[in-house]
């Protein structure tokens, strides 16, 4: 073999491997690039923290400033650049009181409320007239809808979500209606037991639990009531949320073994995993 073609033999072999060892290094980084990301897979991603204050019962003029401050608070942060690091949740049952959407109108209550000294406010949330009172589960979450998703309506369906969660937890079917807010249940209406039994009833959707809500630069406040052992008779007064062909029910008249403190333990569970929220929990006196 001559000098050259030993030289031209060499140079080969060694392009040959300078090949083999680029393959190689591209090879390696490709495995580390899908390691890393099935590793980040694998990793749960962090959740949003969130307070849930256990508050009893507070008047409604009280829990509504305690709404108006955290929502000021959470503002004035957004307005500065800032973010505020735990949404909070007001769980919460209100003395007796009536209130009205801010396009409300008083065609759907059925009472004076300065000849008969009942309560009655007018709200900053959406909808109509609605009654708030003992044996119900109010919620209020006061969520950045920035660190979730900017959209009301989105909103509105998962807070729906967080309540048909809540019933499932004890063999409630909730279920939304069509063009209507809120969540409803099933109650079979027949004229005898024979008829029940034969399977010949009217299906009657009764709705078990109102929501409204109101938001400021995306920041959520009002939520939803849900009827647990509520005295429905006090519906009576109005016509709830301006629906006049539906009725309203409670877990109660389903389930009269579970209490208020097992509504709210579901509400928490539930808002946790419709959110993604990081929950932590207790009773206190104010949020504040």
């Amino acid at each position: 073999m001559s000098l050259r073609g030993g030289w031209k033999s060499v140079l080969a072999t060694a392009s040959s491997i300078t090949r083999q060892q680029r393959c190689l290094s591209t090879a390696v980084t490709s495995m580390r690039y899908l390691s890393t990301q099935a590793a980040a897979l694998e990793t749960p991603q962090s959740q949003r923290k969130c307070v849930a204050y256990r508050l009893g019962r507070v008047e409604y003029e009280t829990a509504w400033d305690w709404q108006k401050q955290l929502i000021q608070q959470r503002v004035l942060a957004i307005r500065a650049g800032q973010s505020v690091e735990k949404d909070v949740v007001l769980i919460l049952e209100h003395p007796s009181v009536y209130t009205l959407g801010r396009g409300g109108t008083m065609e759907n209550v059925k009472f004076d409320p300065e000849k008969e000294h009942v309560k009655l406010v007018r709200v900053d949330r959406g909808g109509e007239v609605t009654y708030h009172g003992p044996g119900q589960v109010v919620v209020y979450p006061i969520l950045d809808l920035t660190q979730h998703k900017k959209d009301l309506h989105w909103y509105l369906r998962q807070v729906e979500e967080v309540v048909i969660r809540t019933l499932a937890k004890f063999d409630i079917q909730g279920e939304r209606v069509d063009g209507l807010t809120g969540v409803w249940v099933e109650e079979k209406q027949g004229s005898g037991d024979e008829e029940h039994r034969e399977g010949n009833y009217e299906r009657e959707m009764r709705k078990i639990c109102a929501v409204g809500t109101h938001a400021s630069r995306w920041v959520t406040m009002h939520g939803f009531a849900l009827n647990v052992k509520t005295d429905l008779r006090e519906f009576d007064r109005i016509i709830p949320c301006g629906i006049d062909d539906r009725a309203v029910t409670s877990i109660e008249r389903i389930r009269p073994d579970v209490t208020i403190k097992d509504v709210q333990d579901a509400a928490i569970e539930a808002i946790s995993e419709v959110f993604h929220l990081d929950m932590e929990d207790f009773e206190a006196k104010t949020p504040l």
